[in-house]
Order: C-alpha cells, then structure tokens, then sequence
C-alpha cells in the first residue's frame, strides 16, 4: 500500500498556478531617465506596505507574478512592484542613462516617496535582493523589514553551481548557439529560457511555468550594462551595521545561487532570520507557494 500510494504521489499532476492577471500600472514616477512603472496591489491598511523587487538584472517583474503568491499576500497589506529602470514598462529616455546601484536605488527610494509611504517592508529576489541591501544601507530609516530571498550582495560572493550540476545542459546549450542563425536578440531571449530551465527543483513545475510563461520580459542590454556598472560592488562588509529585522530565504536546491551564499548572508546580519525550502530551487514562490505565502505573513505580521 505504501508503494502504491508514493506512486500515485510521484504521478500526480503539478497543481495549477494561476498568474496574476496583467494590469496597466498604477502609476509612473518620473526621474531623470526614465519613467518608472509601478503597480499597487491591496487596500491601504495599518500593515507596512512591502515592495517586491525582482531579480535579473534586465528583467521586468513579470516573472514575479506567475501565481498568485502576492496577491495572497496583498490581502494583508500593500503590495508593489515596478519595474527598474530600462526594463519592461519603464524604458530609458536616453541610452547613456547610469546603471550604478546608486542610481537603481534613487529609483526606487522615488517610488516610495512619490507613495508618501515613510515606511517600507522589502523583499529581493534574486538580483533584487542586492538592489534592497543597497536600499537598506543607504536608506535605513525607511525600511521597516527585510527580506532576502535567494538573494545576493555582490556578484563575486555568488556561490554558482551551473557548471558542477549541469555540465551537460551547459555544453549543449553552448552548441546550440554556436550552430543557430537567429539575431543575437533572439539568442539572448533563448539563452535566458536556457538559463531558467537550470533554476528549478520539480521539472514538473519548470514545464509548467516555462509553457506559460511566454515573455519574461527580458532585457539583454540593461542586464549587461547593470552588471558592468554594478560587477565590483560588495555589499557584505555593510551587512554587520545592519539593524532592521532580516529574513533571509533559499531554496535548498538552488544550483544558481546556492544556499551558501544565503547562509552567508544570514551569518553576516545580526539578528537574521533562515528560512529553507527544501523543494525548492531558485523559485521558492513558485515552487513552494502555499510555505512562501505563509513564511512571508508570518514574518511581515498581518494586521
């Protein structure tokens, strides 16, 4: 019986996620370079509004919302998104525009002000967890709480397993654009679905997401000029002056940010909180929904 029963366990099918349905922006705030694009989601309430910030760099949030993990989350409080600067919905007025990290938290202490919002809770994922360490030591006063999830503080403290766990995936993926005809455009847009075929624990769930998620909303020549402008920046020597309640997330089999890294992180940050999934890959969000929703709540407090 035991038998039958992990048989039928490993056959069923991956449950559905349902993606957050595509909205205009609730607003934009203009800056010098860019118009940046922000969605709210939620009612004003006492709770502290969180802004989920995604990774890449070079992506659009619209991986962010492949389910509808915020939107549970926005039954308690304000949720926002936008998106960074020369990237989905906020496009650059002119090509020379800075991509320093600097100017990425400019931009998003912008959105919270133009918000009038004093406080704020923050969650990175991935990339955005650099851009929300950056935000918080440059901006400790407006940061309520912190969330790190299979995040980073620098390029070179990255902790990357591609090249261990999928050497295979890896050299095929190399001949194959070596061999293709298509316009470095479309090869980089093919090179990211590559890239997110290596990120997730249950291939179940990376079928399911890659079948429908068909823009995610990549731009190559952003997230190659905020990694030249951002590529010798460390942030883990500021992590010990941190103060603000930290929760720091990885998914135990994250081969491209592995939970090292997050260890890392969560031994550098007085006070910190270590959150493992452990079915999980670099998407916990996606896929341990229900766990994400509520370690989120439960950290963050519902009012």
């Amino acid at each position: 019986m035991k038998m039958l029963l992990a048989l039928l366990a490993l056959s069923a099918p991956v449950a559905a996620q349902t993606p957050m349905p595509v909205i205009p922006p609730t607003g934009y705030v203009e800056v010098a370079d860019v118009n940046l694009a922000y969605w709210v989601y939620g009612q004003p309430s006492k709770a502290t509004p969180v802004f989920a910030v995604n990774g890449g760099p070079g992506l659009s949030h619209i991986y962010m919302v492949q389910n509808d993990v915020w939107l549970q989350i926005a039954r308690h409080r304000q949720v926002v998104f936008y998106d960074q600067r020369g990237t989905g919905r906020s496009p650059l007025k002119h090509a020379d525009a800075a991509m320093r990290m600097d100017a990425q938290v400019a931009d998003l202490d912008a959105v919270r002000a133009a918000l009038h919002l004093d406080k704020i809770d923050l969650c990175g994922d991935s990339y955005g967890g650099f851009l929300v360490t950056a935000y918080t030591a440059a901006h400790p006063e407006h940061v309520d709480k912190l969330i790190i999830s299979d995040g980073v503080v620098g390029w070179k403290s990255i902790v990357h397993l591609f090249p261990q766990v999928f050497p295979d995936k890896l050299e095929a993926q190399e001949a194959s654009m070596r061999a293709s005809t298509a316009n470095d455009e479309e090869k980089a847009q093919q090179g990211l679905r590559d890239h997110f075929s290596m990120i997730f624990y249950s291939r179940e769930k990376l079928d399911y997401y890659m079948s429908h998620a068909k823009d995610l909303g990549n731009s190559p020549a952003t997230g190659q000029a905020v990694q030249a402008a951002t590529e010798d920046l460390d942030l883990m020597p500021a992590l010990p002056k941190f103060s603000v309640p930290t929760l720091v997330i990885t998914g135990r089999y994250d081969m491209n940010v592995a939970p090292l890294t997050a260890w890392r992180i969560y031994k550098a940050i007085p006070g910190a909180k270590f959150e493992v999934f452990e079915e999980s890959g670099h998407l916990p969000s996606y896929e341990e929904p229900e766990k994400y929703v509520r370690v989120i709540n439960a950290f963050l407090g519902k009012e």
